[in-house]
């Protein structure tokens, strides 16, 4: 099935991984090299996969997540286990139509050294679930005042602690106020879900953030937000609010529409680069887009207006041709695959044609390097690539979602896809592939596939897997 325009839009808006944070410095200071923030339940060193499974549109399954952690040979599918609001613990009650685990964040919001994740849907408030020794389960959750809003974790005034940064609209109470905005919850957390301090950023008068984008842009070692507009078919513009010591800037810098995202260094400079998804002036014509992915460059200042790039399918060394509706760029997430000191971005094209196999999907590795990303050396994979399990289908939309970490603790990030509209046990039932990173960027060669009977998600349960993958 295709998805609706809606599923796409909010399956695109997720696509906003933290990719690359810096941590120290000073915006007059040289700015320090970015680290990434590991996903790491159990604190064993290994990423740590979260991997929702939200159910149909239809209403007739809640939504589930299912966790899966690394291990020396990759995800621990053995090990796995799933969590929604059945499981002991968890505040709620399942609900049709509930899509538990429509977005999530991954950070150490109490401190402890374990990642806490953040699970958010239609069917409440959002919980946290606990990172531990023995990873997450749902005893002890804890409840925040965030309802079925867009989430993202990262740093915002640099002093280590992690935070949130969730999407707030007009009160149904208030009809004359029409501010929307942002409210960032500032770590540590309390475990009954309590942060340190809030803060509340006006970003609209008219149409809230449907999106958010994380990272320290600027490399004063505070995480930077870019936050995406639009209301049906208009796209408005994108904007950017830096980060500092004393909080998000309460005043924006103007970008180009945009949806979904990265911030990554991919060029060395230390300052983290934006990559997102250019679309344009309009979301209606998103899905029929060949797509385009507009990297602008970091600086003390902020993104770039004159250091810019954009690439597509047709940009030289990207493998494939550009056809209308194939939606490059519609996943972005960023690591350094091949080991070389560059991020490099995964591109998700779940609208590629394959041959003659309508909507199959494809997935493309950008490499970063001291000029910046380009499409040398780019690699491409779908499920007619040559050691990938499965069989390019009508519809599967391959390269739905895209995550770049490092499950295996080699230094080099690994990739996980996923196609959610893959068909199993169940139509749409979703599937997962993780390929590894190596000095030559992915590779094939120990390649993981499984789909939600691989995790030991009841079939009856198992719809959509894959949507969204955890970040």
């Amino acid at each position: 099935m295709r998805r609706s325009l809606v599923a796409a839009l909010a399956a695109t808006a997720l696509a906003t991984p933290l990719a690359v944070v810096a941590t120290t410095g000073s915006a007059s200071a040289a700015p320090v090299p970015p680290r990434a923030h590991v996903t790491d339940f159990n604190h064993d060193g290994y990423a740590d996969l979260a991997i929702s499974a939200t159910g149909s549109y239809d209403g007739a399954t809640p939504g589930h997540v299912s966790i899966v952690y690394g291990s020396a040979s990759g995800p621990d599918t053995a090990h796995a286990q799933t969590i929604g609001r059945e499981t002991p613990g968890v505040p709620g009650e399942p609900e049709r139509s509930g899509r538990f685990g429509q977005d999530t964040a991954a950070a150490d919001l109490d401190g402890d050294t374990y990642t806490d994740l953040v699970v958010t849907g239609y069917d409440g408030k959002a919980v946290v679930l606990w990172g531990s020794a023995a990873g997450l389960t749902g005893e002890g959750s804890s409840e925040l005042p965030v309802n079925g809003a867009r989430v993202t974790a990262g740093d915002f005034n640099g002093d280590g602690k992690r935070d949130l940064v969730s999407a707030t609209y007009p009160r149904s109470d208030d009809p004359d106020n029409n501010d929307q905005g942002m409210t960032v919850s500032y770590g540590p957390f309390t475990r009954d879900g309590k942060p340190a301090r809030t803060q509340a950023v006006v970003t609209s008068q008219t149409f809230g953030p449907g999106g958010f984008v994380a990272g320290d842009i600027t490399g004063d070692g505070a995480d930077d937000i870019v936050t995406s507009h639009g209301f049906e078919e208009m796209a408005y513009g994108s904007q950017f609010w830096q980060g500092g010591k004393d909080g998000v800037s309460t005043t924006s810098q103007k970008l180009a529409p945009s949806l979904g995202g990265a911030v990554a260094d991919v060029d060395g400079d230390g300052y983290g680069d934006l990559v997102v998804r250019d679309i344009g002036g309009n979301f209606e014509d998103m899905q029929y887009q060949k797509g385009t992915i507009l990297i602008r460059y970091g600086s003390a200042s902020g993104p770039s207006s004159t250091r810019t790039a954009k690439i597509t399918q047709d940009t030289a060394g990207v493998p494939g041709v550009g056809e209308k509706g194939d939606e490059f760029g519609s996943a972005i997430s960023a690591g350094d695959a091949n080991g070389d000191g560059y991020a490099d971005v995964a591109v998700g094209i779940p609208g590629e044609d394959i041959e003659t196999v309508k909507e199959a999907g494809s997935t493309v590795l950008l490499k970063g390097s001291r000029g910046g990303l380009t499409g040398t050396g780019a690699q491409a994979f779908h499920q007619s690539t040559t050691g990938v399990p499965g069989a390019s289908e009508g519809l599967d939309e391959f390269g739905s979602e895209v995550l770049l970490s490092d499950t295996n603790k080699d230094g080099k990030a690994d990739l996980t896809v996923s196609a959610p509209l893959e068909d199993g046990t169940y139509e749409d039932s979703g599937a997962v592939w993780h390929l590894r990173g190596a000095t030559g960027g992915l590779t094939v060669t120990g390649i993981k596939s499984f789909g939600p009977k691989g995790v030991g998600l009841p079939a009856e349960d198992a719809v959509q897997f894959g949507q969204p993958l955890g970040r």
